[in-house]
């Protein structure tokens, strides 16, 4: 038994959330110098949880002990009082300020010695292995950079206890490797980290310890090398499932949409994309992959006639009529009118996607009154296809007329995902599809994609999981600054080639494989 108490404890604590139980008793300890992740479905209260220790969010009841002594922390002010710094998944920095002056910024009463905040910011870069120049701008940083200066803030106030909130979530593999170097150091100096993720590979790469919450209730803590992903997997959902994506070979693939060199500018004129060619073929998965605002929105906006082009264009092979169809600069009901079935699961779940107000059956109805048929007429088919996807995709919903934007993120996406799959597309495209979902709704919508490819859908996957992308895709192509730096064979392909083509800023040759 380990008798030197830990950084910090947790005993009972609970929170809610009117009626909702976000977190039930749980009991937690973390130690100093280990790495301990947390895991758990959607809605299984590990952010809630965080929040608590973080300072944003007071427990209802419960205890919080920091190295064997009771702590209130009722402020992230509190938080920093007892050397605990949250790094969360959305970055809180001011663009035009540099890195050393968003680390001190809010400190004491404003009076800055900035060259000798810049030394210190120097000497912890050193101390962890952290790449970052003390005077660089946030408007010209990586995503990797501006997440090492927030990790850098918390160190340079003082912390000793670090919560990291999916860490990886927009990092290329090699940016994921050298994260997981300095994490390293940083538990070898005996500091505490906490490291929320959904990617059960990094999970056992990185921690030492593995802490399971499910339905906001603690289920158990297991020693890393002592596990695999199956038996976390099942201490998550509460069953066995299986987390293997049956990829079939494609069968007498057509090409079925072919973009030839588009272009579209952004706000101040920016190129979002820039020369962009590749070809969506039917019974195949082309997946996108790409740091997070490389271009993919767009893409798949200017296909569905949601963005408008400056140059280039976009054909759609129609199977029906052996007619090839100019898409460029249509409207979306231009592009129904014409008869062309397009489906698009956009990022964008309510607005773009679904309307929040409006229950799950006028949601169903939207896609029937678009294609000119009233929504009066008709209300039992739009009724049995919302109970059908309520029950086929498990949607947790009070009923089919409960308000769309009464349903959790995951939920959403469900209800979004098979309102597009039902209107038997011939070609599919889907952003972040499985973004907010658990592992075994995630694997739900995979098998459902692979469905759509056998029935001869050309699939437009874009993904930020680069194991699922290779596993799932039959073809990949990579996006940077919203050009093409290469098309790569899902079989074959490595997560190392696509995180180098990924930052690649040498465009002048491509990879290509079956492109």
């Amino acid at each position: 038994m380990n008798a030197t108490p830990a950084a910090i404890a947790l005993r009972g604590v609970t929170k809610k959330f009117g009626h909702v139980v976000a977190n039930k008793n749980v009991d937690l300890d973390v130690r100093r110098g280990e790495i301990l992740a947390i895991l758990g479905e959607n809605g299984s209260g590990k952010t809630t949880l965080m929040n608590m220790i973080s300072g944003i969010y007071y427990p209802d009841e419960g205890q919080i002990f920091i190295d064997g002594a009771e702590v209130m922390i009722r402020s992230p002010k509190d938080a920093f009082h007892y050397k605990i710094g949250m790094i969360h998944q959305h970055f809180k920095l001011v663009d035009i300020f540099s890195a050393t002056e968003n680390i001190i910024l809010g400190i004491g009463d404003g009076k800055y010695n900035l060259k000798a905040a810049e030394s210190q910011v120097r000497e912890i870069s050193e101390r962890y292995g952290f790449v970052l120049a003390p005077d660089k701008k946030i408007y010209d940083m990586s995503v990797s950079e501006k997440q090492t200066v927030e990790i850098i803030k918390v160190l340079y106030r003082g912390a000793d206890i670090l919560i990291l909130d999916e860490p990886t979530a927009v990092l290329t593999p090699q940016e994921t490797d050298k994260l997981f170097q300095v994490l390293r150091r940083m538990r070898d100096d005996g500091k505490a980290i906490i490291i929320i993720t959904h990617k059960l590979h990094e999970v056992l790469a990185i921690s030492d310890r593995v802490s399971v919450l499910r339905k906001g209730e603690y289920i158990a803590t297991v020693n890393t090398a002592e596990t695999n992903e199956s038996e976390l997997t099942e201490m998550m959902v509460g069953k066995k499932i299986s987390l293997n994506i049956e990829r079939s070979e494609p069968k007498a693939p057509q090409d079925r949409l072919i973009v030839k060199n588009i272009s579209c500018e952004g706000v101040m004129g920016r190129k979002m994309l820039d020369d962009v060619s590749f070809t969506a073929r039917s019974g195949e998965i082309l997946g996108i992959a790409g740091i997070a605002g490389s271009g993919q929105k767009e893409l798949l906006e200017a296909i569905a006639g949601l963005q408008n082009l400056s140059g280039g264009d976009i054909l759609y092979n129609d199977p029906k009529t052996m007619q090839t169809v100019d898409l460029r600069d249509k409207s979306p009901t231009e592009i129904r009118e014409l008869g062309v079935r397009l489906s698009f699961v956009p990022e964008d779940r309510l607005g773009m996607g679904l309307v929040g107000n409006m229950d799950i059956i006028d949601n169903m109805m939207l896609r029937s009154y678009r294609r000119g048929h009233s929504m009066f007429l008709n209300r039992k088919d739009p009724r049995d296809l919302a109970q059908r996807i309520i029950d086929d995709l498990e949607v947790i919903t009070p009923g089919a007329t409960t308000p769309v934007r009464r349903l959790s993120g995951g939920n959403v996406q469900k209800v979004l995902v098979g309102r597009e799959i039902s209107s038997h597309p011939k070609v599919l495209m889907a952003a972040y599809p499985v973004r907010g979902l658990d592992i075994n709704s995630s694997y739900l919508i995979y098998n459902l994609l692979n469905k759509q490819k056998e029935h001869g859908v050309a699939v437009i996957f874009v993904g930020e999981d680069l194991d699922v992308l290779i596993e799932l895709c039959d073809r990949i192509l990579v996006l940077n600054s919203g050009k093409v730096t290469g098309i790569v064979d899902g079989r074959t392909a490595k997560k190392e080639e696509i995180g180098l083509l990924m930052t690649k800023t040498d465009y002048g040759t491509e990879v290509q494989a079956n492109g």
